[in-house]
């Protein structure tokens, strides 16, 4: 339910990001176009291909964002709502960043029909509810933050380097949202719910695959192994899918949590928000899983009783 006049605590971390948004804000004014590329024609036209995917993902975020938004404010979730607005500003400048890049580099983005998989991407991410949404965020923005890191470090000095270096700041705070959104939200869903998710990762997963598959000579001639990319990636998005509490592990029975999740599953939204807010304060007891537990269930069910008295 929209919140009219919400209550602001200084110490939410989603609050906090959003703070941080706002006073890390640039734009394409700030950037000297005039440095260095580092790379010859053939480099250019490669990079322009290899980066892609990753433009194409910047531009899904942007969209998404717009329809995610207005989720989190239904759902009551004013601080994260906050949050997305200072990541719209985000995807937007490093859309409009890139699109610059491209005429600098005096190439052009690969389209559709050279590499159909693409879309298959962009639609992926576009799917499901705000939930999905944000964990396609957080794979995509992993994806972004490794292919910009190999030339923030390889090349500090040159013009996509320093581009990448100031896109990596924004999506330092994009994956620290989305990683804790999830951790709220994951110990809520159901059982086939969370079978959802993971079977989004892995089609995501190979989606990517298959488009740097197609791309790993432009990744040679730029000095890049394509197949230790991918599986560093795959690497790091099992790492924070465990995290998240995706560890991979479900079964409709296992200890008792489907019958517990379908138990919160049939409550209202409106009560279910406000359950999900009282117990989002006891982050501490998340790692043990308590949500999980029967003598859980009964403590929820008194924190619902206040919640809607």
């Amino acid at each position: 339910m929209l919140k009219m006049h919400p209550k602001l605590d200084d110490n939410d971390l989603f609050l906090r990001l959003f703070h941080k948004g706002i006073k890390a804000q640039w734009s394409v004014e700030d950037v000297t176009w005039d440095d260095p590329l580092q790379f010859d024609s053939q480099q250019a036209r490669s990079l322009a291909r290899l980066l892609s995917p990753v433009y194409l993902g910047e531009q899904s975020a942007m969209i998404g964002a717009s329809v995610a938004l207005p989720q989190m404010a239904m759902a009551g979730q004013t601080s994260a709502q906050l949050y997305l607005s200072s990541f719209l500003m985000d995807e937007a400048r490093h859309f409009e960043v890139l699109t610059r890049l491209y005429t600098r580099l005096e190439s052009e983005p690969l389209q559709i029909r050279e590499l159909p998989t693409m879309l298959r991407y962009h639609n992926r991410l576009r799917q499901g509810d705000r939930i999905d949404w944000v964990w396609g965020i957080l794979i995509s923005d992993i994806f972004a933050k490794n292919f910009y890191q190999q030339f923030s470090r390889s090349q500090p000095e040159a013009l996509f380097g320093k581009l990448s270096l100031r896109i990596l700041q924004d999506e330092s705070r994009h994956q620290a949202f989305a990683e804790n959104y999830l951790k709220q939200m994951i110990p809520s869903l159901s059982v086939d719910r969370v079978r959802v998710l993971q079977e989004m990762k892995d089609e995501l997963m190979d989606i990517m695959d298959t488009m740097y598959g197609r791309l790993n000579d432009d990744a040679m001639r730029l000095g890049l192994d394509g197949r230790e990319f991918l599986d560093e990636l795959r690497a790091e998005i099992e790492y924070k899918a465990k995290r998240i509490g995706l560890d991979g592990n479900l079964s409709s029975d296992d200890e008792g949590s489907g019958t517990v999740r379908k138990v919160f599953q049939g409550l209202s939204s409106n009560v279910f928000q406000k359950a999900s807010d009282l117990t989002s304060k006891f982050e501490a007891l998340w790692p043990s899983r308590c949500d999980t537990c029967f003598v859980a269930l009964l403590c929820r069910s008194r924190l619902l009783q206040t919640a809607c008295s």
